[in-house]
């Protein structure tokens, strides 16, 4: 049988309950849902980027990456990508800033499936990002 890893990058603090930011078991890789909080930093909240789409959009998929590639993968492993946002008015600008974001990649695999909800988050936070990798 093989082992369950869980994963948490040094730019990660502690999740707030009983979870881990990422997990790994063989060659599946499943990112937990991230938000566009910036770094950590020793003994501070977390802080979101910024109040906009943009920001909070760029900082969640550098930190969904950060996860990826703590457990030796990267985004042309991504099978599966969903996204949340808190206003169905936001749709077209996170395609368009997701887009962009994968254009500059480089990627070389098909991209990843995806599907996008609409939810409730903390007050402040805009979006969040899970993925579901396939290693090798």
């Amino acid at each position: 049988m093989t082992d369950k890893t869980a994963l948490t990058p040094a730019t990660h603090t502690a999740p707030p309950a009983r979870f881990s930011h990422g997990v790994r078991k063989g060659n599946i890789l499943q990112v937990a849902g991230q938000v566009g909080f910036l770094p950590a930093e020793e003994g501070k909240p977390p802080t979101p980027a910024g109040p906009t789409l943009r920001e909070q959009t760029l900082q969640t998929l550098a930190n969904v990456k950060a996860i990826l590639e703590e457990g030796g993968s990267g985004w042309d492993d991504a099978m599966m990508i969903r996204v949340y946002l808190t206003d169905v008015g936001h749709f077209a600008e996170m395609n368009e800033i997701y887009n962009r974001y994968f254009d500059e990649q480089g990627l070389t695999a098909p991209p990843a499936a995806r599907t996008t909800v609409y939810v409730g988050l903390p007050a402040g936070l805009l979006v969040e990002i899970d993925v579901l990798a396939v290693l090798g």
